[in-house]
């Protein structure tokens, strides 16, 4: 098992990384979801699972200090400003 995060850089990485998973593996779902204003309903799931696995890869301080939540608007949704949707 791989050593426990404690370090802002390293756990911000991998929060991006586990979105950018989410991502590849979701593109179908997130362009639904994005276009019908559904995207937390289709993909709460895979977030869910992504956000556990975070959480277990490092410390509760680094759990709790908003990389993930960062990285799901950064790397999920800045990136997909180009569909068309009602929310923006």
């Amino acid at each position: 098992m791989p050593p426990v995060i404690d370090q802002a850089p390293r756990a911000r990485q991998l929060a991006r990384a586990i979105v950018s998973d989410i991502t590849l593996y979701n593109e179908a779902k997130i362009t639904q979801g994005i276009q019908n204003d559904t995207l937390f309903d289709l993909i709460s799931a895979e977030i869910e699972e992504g956000r556990t696995l975070f959480k277990s890869r490092v410390t509760p301080e680094m759990a709790t200090a908003g990389f993930f939540e960062k990285a799901l608007v950064d790397v999920l949704l800045r990136a997909k400003g180009h569909i068309k949707s009602k929310i923006w």
